[in-house]
């Protein structure tokens, strides 16, 4: 639990989820989506900061005991939360929205997914980057 969190609190990380918070805050103005909002924004950028790294690590590592909460903690990511705040805010968005939200979240997730996914510092990622680059083929 305490490496979790020392990962959650990597300044890279924070960085990359200011970053993407930071866009999607923007987009919701740009884009004038009716499902589109800065509270949803918040919601679900934590709750995938918090989880995607897990989930593809679920999916790398073969961890097959965690699938089932991987799968719940995926979808509670991209739509269950979603669902819930619609829901509740605009029933008429999230009817209008939902199913082309789900995909795009899919595929953002991913993305979280991979991004956050290596353990450790940006100067460590950066020396196994060139330690590789220097081992011959």
């Amino acid at each position: 639990m305490n490496k979790l969190l020392i990962e959650y609190k990597r300044p890279w990380k924070l960085f990359t989820l200011f970053i993407g918070l930071s866009l999607l805050i923007i987009g919701s103005f740009y884009y004038q989506a009716p499902d589109w909002d800065i509270p949803i924004s918040f919601i679900m950028a934590i709750l995938a900061y918090l989880t995607a790294s897990w989930s593809m690590r679920v999916i790398t590592e073969r961890q097959w005991k965690h699938i089932p909460l991987m799968l719940f903690f995926t979808w509670f990511s991209i739509d269950g939360c979603y669902w819930i705040y619609w829901h509740f805010q605009d029933p008429v968005a999230l009817a209008l929205m939902r199913d082309v939200n789900f995909l795009a979240s899919l595929s953002l997730y991913g993305m979280c997914g991979l991004v956050w996914y290596y353990q450790g510092s940006l100067k460590d990622f950066l020396a196994e980057i060139k330690a590789y680059q220097s081992t011959p083929p």
